[in-house]
């Protein structure tokens, strides 16, 4: 019997906070990839609204070995 493969995940980290728009305290840290390429963002998981979205690395979650030289 073959089994499917798992989907990627992606992991978010929990930061505190409450969220401007709705009050709920379900802020999560993680990168996105926009228009504008790589950003690390805090977003609420009950209504999505964006807390900060800053530049992040050129590749998002992929780490280069040159990067860390």
């Amino acid at each position: 019997m073959s089994q499917e493969p798992n989907p990627p995940s992606l992991e978010r980290e929990p930061v505190e906070g409450v969220c401007p728009r709705c009050g709920a305290a379900e802020l999560f840290r993680y990168p996105v990839n926009s228009e504008g390429g790589w950003f690390d963002v805090v977003k609420c998981r009950s209504c999505l609204f964006s807390v900060s979205r800053d530049p992040g690395p050129r590749l998002g979650p992929v780490r280069l070995l040159s990067d860390l030289l």
